[in-house]
């Protein structure tokens, strides 16, 4: 209950810093449960609200409605994982549905045609998905289109994880301008000083950009 509270405050610190915040909780439910989940993370003025938040698609993309929901009509924006940095990830992930297609491939495709029916022309959607950069050239023998989704593209597994200029372009391609590198255990391995976090966090931030235009 400690960490809740502290994560709130979190939050809370990076609205009055105008810090976008996107909340790792990886949610996924049904019916009322995910509906729940939607309000603590999604509603204007909860507390535990940020930007964007990472849900769960694997009860079914469509367990994911109230949350989709409630991140358009709030102006938020969701993350569902799609291929995860994890190796235990490909149990779920890599598996087939009766038309062929991977589970991933799906999810992307769910993706897409939120966003196409949302959209505007020439800007990004408020659906992305969660594609670890360590995972090779996974999406591309999945059938996973990262271009055709047209929203963001967290990417988990930079920095401690060892992902790097030359794995951000094999996993992404031309995708690579909708990606947001994310480095977690590279920067925190830096604390408890508040100075040298700050440093690990521009240096992560910079080699990032770096990578992501080479």
């Amino acid at each position: 209950s400690r960490g809740m509270g502290v994560l709130e405050e979190v939050i809370a610190a990076s609205r009055e810093a105008g810090t976008l915040c996107i909340v790792d909780a990886k949610r996924g439910d049904i019916g009322s449960t995910m509906a729940g989940y939607a309000d603590a993370f999604l509603a204007d003025g909860a507390p535990l609200a940020g930007d964007a938040l990472t849900v769960s698609p694997y009860l079914g993309f469509g367990s994911l409605t109230p949350a989709v929901e409630l991140a358009h009509e709030t102006g938020r924006g969701l993350f569902v994982l799609c291929l995860t940095s994890n190796p235990e990830g490909k149990q779920v992930q890599h598996a087939t549905v009766a038309d062929g297609s991977s589970v991933a491939a799906v999810v992307a495709r769910e993706a897409a045609a939120l966003n196409a029916a949302a959209g505007e022309a020439g800007q990004l959607g408020s659906i992305g998905l969660v594609v670890g950069a360590t995972i090779g050239e996974a999406a591309r023998e999945l059938g996973v289109d990262l271009a055709a989704v047209n929203g963001p593209l967290l990417a988990p597994g930079v920095g401690a994880q060892g992902a790097g200029a030359t794995e951000l372009a094999q996993v992404f391609g031309d995708a690579r301008s909708s990606v947001l590198a994310s480095s977690s255990r590279g920067v925190l391995k830096a604390g408890p000083s508040v100075e040298q976090l700050q440093i690990a966090a521009l240096a992560a931030a910079e080699e990032a950009r770096e990578a992501l235009t080479a």
